[in-house]
């Protein structure tokens, strides 16, 4: 997927941040935060040419985090497309979409950290609040 670090590299510097929220802002997408049912972590919407990321609010603010980082990457890589709601059963996908949105998400707030400074992969992604589900993507 070397286009989509291609991408995210660029939007790193441009933005000099790998958060998703700032990123968000910068690229004037709203995001959302709605209590909403407990199987829905969040989705993207595009609607008359406002982007929106909408998060659960009852998740932790890592989990948040990640879900943000998701929909931002469709949001980027699938910008008029409706994304279906994401579920942690989505984590499992071999959707592409899902995939590329997956994997985008993991590498964006990875961005500048190394397996190396940590004991584990399930630490790296542990600490920066990425599912462990995600290892397949480093």
């Amino acid at each position: 997927m070397k286009w989509i670090n291609e991408k995210l590299e660029k939007m790193v510097k441009r933005y000099k941040t790998n958060d998703p929220y700032v990123i968000a802002e910068n690229k004037n997408i709203y995001v959302l935060k709605h209590n909403l049912h407990p199987e829905i972590l969040g989705y993207y919407k595009y609607e008359r040419r406002n982007k929106f990321i909408v998060l659960n609010s009852n998740y932790e603010e890592s989990e948040q985090k990640f879900v943000c980082a998701h929909e931002l990457g469709h949001c980027v890589f699938h910008p008029n497309f409706h994304t279906p709601f994401l579920r942690k059963n989505t984590f499992f996908s071999i959707e592409r979409i899902e995939c590329e949105a997956n994997y985008f998400a993991t590498h964006l707030l990875l961005y500048n950290e190394k397996l190396e400074d940590y004991e584990t992969t399930f630490d790296l992604l542990h600490i920066n609040g990425i599912p462990e589900e995600m290892e397949r993507f480093l």
